[in-house]
């Protein structure tokens, strides 16, 4: 028996697990070259409006509203496809990045940090990607 091709009664979001919080994690990926550029936060809300508009659309937890990637920056994403992971509980966002910034310091990535001396005692953090653009000149409050 196919199970994948069996028609369902379940709506596509109510296959998601969002936590206690009502949100689920966000990967945000390059499309072209697969490289990790974010992780944020989304709720349904957020969701179906990042489906309606074809941009991300994340919940801010500090600021408890949604926010649209590159509101302030110029630096929004396009969203080329989304996909669910086999526990339900992760999106990853395979987006076309606009201006190549998607971390607020004003590089590429946020996961420009890597470990450095990995035993325990000397480890330390070392910023390995360029600032591509001063944070300054982005936001208004930086």
């Amino acid at each position: 028996m196919n199970y994948e091709n069996e028609k369902s009664t379940i709506s596509w979001i109510d296959e998601l697990k969002f936590g206690n919080d009502g949100l689920i994690p966000v990967i945000a990926q390059d499309h072209e070259n697969g490289d990790v550029l974010m992780m944020a936060w989304m709720n349904k809300e957020a969701l179906e409006k990042t489906i309606s508009l074809g941009k991300a659309i994340y919940w801010s937890r500090s600021r408890k509203k949604l926010w649209e990637k590159g509101e302030e920056s110029g630096h929004t994403q396009i969203v080329q496809e989304i996909r669910l992971d086999c526990d339900g509980d992760v999106i990853l966002l395979k987006i076309k990045q606009l201006g190549n910034i998607s971390c607020h310091t004003g590089r590429k990535s946020c996961f420009f940090r890597v470990l450095k001396n990995d035993n325990s005692e000397n480890a330390t953090w070392a910023s390995v990607d360029e600032i591509l653009k001063n944070p300054k000149l982005m936001y208004k409050n930086e």
